[in-house]
C-alpha cells in the first residue's frame, strides 16, 4: 500500500493524525505528511484517509493504482 499526499489541498485539519498517529503527521505548516505508511492497519489508513475534509489523501495499491477515494 502507498499513501499519496495532495499537499495544495491539505487544509491542515489533521483528522488524519487524530485517527492514525502512526502513519500521519502534520509538519510546521500544517500540511500532511505520511511518517510510516505501514504502520497502522489497511482499513485504519483509509478511515483516516476518509475522515479528511479536504480530501486530500490518495491510497494506492502496491501497482501503484488509485484504490480511494
Amino acid at each position: 500500500m502507498q499513501i499519496r499526499i495532495l499537499r495544495h489541498e491539505c487544509c491542515g485539519n489533521g483528522e488524519c493524525v487524530e485517527i492514525a498517529p502512526a502513519v500521519f503527521a502534520l509538519d510546521p505548516r500544517r500540511k500532511c505528511m505520511v511518517l510510516d505508511p505501514e504502520a497502522d492497519d489497511p482499513q485504519k489508513v483509509r478511515d483516516a484517509a476518509e475522515a479528511c475534509p479536504c480530501q486530500a489523501i490518495e491510497i494506492l495499491d502496491d501497482d501503484g493504482e488509485i484504490v480511494f477515494p
